[in-house]
């Protein structure tokens, strides 16, 4: 069985995959939810021996006014601690910040072909949406919460 079977099979035992899209740049790109009304990507990079899953995630407006309205030392901090928390995750990230706001983050993670397993692709799934996680309490722990907010996906559009 091929990798791309293999991976579409497992997310389908699993009820994780929502779409396959169309990429130019790849093999295969399914889009996941996992867990439920969180979406990620599982993408096979063409010419690449790995499958990269992905999680992006933008700041909503409302959580945007409550960082530009923290003291520049509370935001400072909040960057680094998010940086020193990310770090110990073991993923790759990128934060896009303006003026010492967090504007949006993406984080990912990396299998290669000769380590891919059902287990690991889980349990990288699992490890990335945690590190999106810890970035949602983290912005709480910092910042405080906006009332009336219903489940963690509210504070990204």
């Amino acid at each position: 069985m091929n990798i791309e079977k293999e991976v579409e099979k497992w997310l389908l035992d699993e009820d994780l995959l929502m779409e396959m899209k169309y990429d130019e740049n790849a093999d295969f790109h399914f889009i996941v939810e996992f867990p439920k009304e969180n979406i990620m990507d599982v993408v096979k990079p063409k010419d690449k021996d790995c499958i990269i899953i992905a999680c992006a995630t933008q700041v909503a407006p409302q959580h945007l006014n409550l960082m530009q309205m923290a003291d520049p030392k509370t935001q400072k901090e909040f960057i680094l601690d998010l940086n020193f928390g990310l770090n110990q995750f073991l993923v790759d990230f990128e934060l896009q910040i303006n003026q010492d706001i967090l504007q949006q983050f993406v984080i990912t993670e990396q299998i290669f072909e000769d380590g891919l397993t059902k287990d690991m692709l889980i349990r990288t799934l699992k490890r990335v949406f945690k590190s999106k996680l810890h970035c949602i309490w983290l912005i709480d722990k910092k910042f405080g919460t906006l009332p009336n907010t219903q489940n963690e996906n509210d504070m990204f559009v």
